[in-house]
Order: C-alpha cells, then sequence, then structure tokens
C-alpha cells in the first residue's frame, strides 16, 4: 500500500501536481515553511528535513504536497496525530506559496487528501478538522469535505497567531468536524446532564452508536489516569482523562494547578465516554467551572466528551460561523458556560 501512495500523482491545473510525501520533498517543504513563516512556527519538525522524512515513514505525519514539474514545492497539507487513539488524524498545518495562491492549489490538495489518499490508508479510521471562526473559509472545506460538526473550542487560539493577517482581535475559537471512513459502532455513556445537547449532535453522526445514560461512580480502588499536554505559545493546557477512578477530583485539582502555574487561560478535559461512571467526573468539572464543548469520535478509540474552562475572556461575538448546525452549536455551548459564570458569581 505505501509504495503505492508514495508514487501516486495527480496532475492539476498549472504547471504542479498533486502526490504523496516522498523524502526528496523534505528540503522543499522546509524551504517552503522559511518562506512562508521565517523561522517562528512553533512546531519544529518543519524546519528538520530529516525529521519530516521519519515522521511520514512512522505514520505520526502524513505530508501531501504540490509540486511543480521541476519538483519544487509549492504546497503542503497535513494529515497527523492528536488525539489519544492513534487512527484518529487530525488535518492542518496547510500553507501555499504566495504566488500560487489564486491557482486552485489548496483545493485539490485536500480533494487529494480526503478523496484518494485517506480511502487507501488502513492506518487512517476518522480524520478531523478545526476550522477556525474568525472567517467562515475554513469552516466551508470541512463541510464540503463531508464532516460533521461536533465540537467547538473556545478561546483556543491567541490573537498573535494571526497578527499578520490582522483578522482577529481577541482569542479565536476552532470549529471540529469529523469524517468516519471506518465505522465502529459501539456504546456510548452519557452524562444526563448534556442528554439533550449530545443526542442532538449524535443525531447528525452518519456512524452508529448505542447511547446510554451514565450511572454511578468509580468501583473501589480505581485509580484515575490523566495525561496532561500543554502549549506554552496558546497557553492552553489539554487533559486527557483515560481512567476515573476514586481520586478524580484530586487528581484533576492537581492537573489544574500544574496548567495555572504553567500560565494556560485554556483548560480542557477529555472524557472517554466508554467509561460507564463518566457523570460524576463530569459533574465534578462542573462545579470547577468547566463547560459544554462537545462530542470528539473515535477519540480514545470509543468517542470522547470535551469539557473546557476558560480563565480569560471568551469573546463569543466574535466567533463567526458558516452553518446551522455550528451556530446551534454554539448555542448549546455559551448557554452551559453562562451557567458556569452564574454560578460562580454567587
Amino acid at each position: 500500500m505505501e509504495e503505492n501512495l508514495l508514487g501516486n500523482t495527480k496532475p492539476v491545473e498549472g504547471n504542479f501536481e498533486i502526490g504523496h510525501f516522498r523524502p526528496e520533498d523534505a528540503e522543499g517543504i522546509v524551504g517552503l515553511f522559511h518562506d512562508v513563516y521565517g523561522e517562528h512556527y512553533p512546531i519544529r519538525l518543519f524546519y528538520d528535513p530529516r525529521a519530516l522524512i521519519a515522521a511520514n515513514e512512522n505514520g505520526e505525519y502524513y505530508s501531501i504536497v504540490a509540486r511543480t514539474a521541476t519538483g519544487g514545492i509549492i504546497g503542503v497539507e497535513h494529515l497527523f496525530r492528536s488525539a489519544p487513539f492513534p487512527s484518529v488524524y487530525e488535518a492542518g498545518v496547510g500553507l501555499v506559496r504566495k504566488e500560487y495562491r489564486n491557482a486552485g492549489v489548496n483545493n485539490r490538495m485536500m480533494e487529494y487528501l480526503y478523496n484518494e489518499f485517506v480511502p487507501k490508508n488502513d492506518r487512517i479510521e476518522e480524520v478531523f478538522g478545526e476550522a477556525v471562526c474568525n472567517h467562515v473559509f475554513t469552516q466551508k472545506a470541512i463541510t464540503r469535505f463531508g464532516h460533521v460538526e461536533m465540537a467547538m473550542e473556545i478561546a483556543l487560539m491567541p490573537a498573535a497567531a494571526y497578527a499578520r493577517e490582522k483578522s482577529a482581535a481577541g482569542r479565536v475559537a476552532t470549529l471540529n468536524g469529523f469524517r468516519c471512513y471506518r465505522p465502529k459502532p459501539h456504546r456510548i455513556h452519557i452524562p444526563a446532564v448534556y442528554e439533550r445537547q449530545l443526542r442532538r449532535l449524535y443525531s447528525r453522526l452518519d456512524d452508529m452508536r448505542e447511547i446510554k445514560i451514565s450511572e454511578g461512580n468509580a468501583p473501589a480502588g480505581q485509580v484515575s489516569h490523566i495525561v496532561m499536554e500543554r502549549f506554552d505559545f496558546a497557553r492552553v493546557a489539554r487533559l486527557a482523562v483515560h481512567e476515573i477512578g476514586e481520586d478524580f477530583r484530586n487528581a484533576v485539582t492537581d492537573m489544574e494547578m500544574r496548567a495555572v502555574s504553567g500560565n494556560a487561560v485554556v483548560l480542557q478535559a477529555w472524557f472517554d465516554m466508554t467509561i460507564p461512571w463518566i457523570g460524576s467526573a463530569v459533574d465534578t468539572l462542573r462545579e470547577k467551572g468547566y463547560f459544554f464543548g462537545g462530542a470528539l469520535p473515535r477519540w480514545f478509540g470509543g468517542d470522547g466528551l470535551l469539557m473546557q474552562k476558560l480563565l480569560c475572556p471568551p469573546d463569543f461575538d466574535g466567533i463567526v460561523l458558516e452553518s446551522a448546525a455550528a451556530h446551534e452549536l454554539l448555542n448549546m455551548i455559551r448557554l452551559d458556560w453562562e451557567r458556569t459564570e452564574t454560578a460562580h458569581a454567587r
């Protein structure tokens, strides 16, 4: 399979072609990042040709490139692992050389990625994208390529990330859309407090689920397993909750303290919804000021639930959305955020 993918390219309009990464592309991709971002792109992988080759070989990243007839790299789009389950890939980290930005390069890379490359790659079961909400262009792209809007990350990215284009006055939210390539029907347990919201979201999903209401508490002796990842530039901390134990309140409080001491102003928690007693842990976070974020299909192999907490202004009025589904999701989230604000104002 890999040899076939590595050698597969597709001619498009103009004097360039779209294809999967080849080792000789690495220097050109690094050059492209230098030209567009200088030395300031936060993912240092894209300044190291050997690391980029290794990442494509081991499946951590897949680079989809646009090449000229002489092999020059004029654009790149990526699939990469960012969820706990390794068969879920995020699509992003895309850029096009300035002089080619009106030639349809990005659209053709996306068509190749979603409709040709991913269906042939057995490692990939689900793909998602984080579409920024300071404009609708990337939102249109995810809906065009069959994504279902399931979650929204409020105030995820700092305005400084968009300083060059001057498109954001404050922190920017993202809309998360998911596309399933290899269905896995399974049972999920949803917190009773979010039954209405989650049933509404799952009514849109094209991958079947058996939905049960969460009950009970963690078994005696069960220990929580929480993994934190911090993004210092964005001032974001993400807590992946793999196991919910009797010690959950203390465990998550300790993680929060570490995140805040590291200057995080956006805290996110991902719960595995295959855990039957997830509801009690969600109630704990609600007491601590967290609010609803949506569902994350296949996030842990089974689905995840996003909860989020802000130590910065959310700027809901600055969120720009395209679809009715996205507006409905934002309304769910905003109402729950208002609930946290009212509760903590008492």
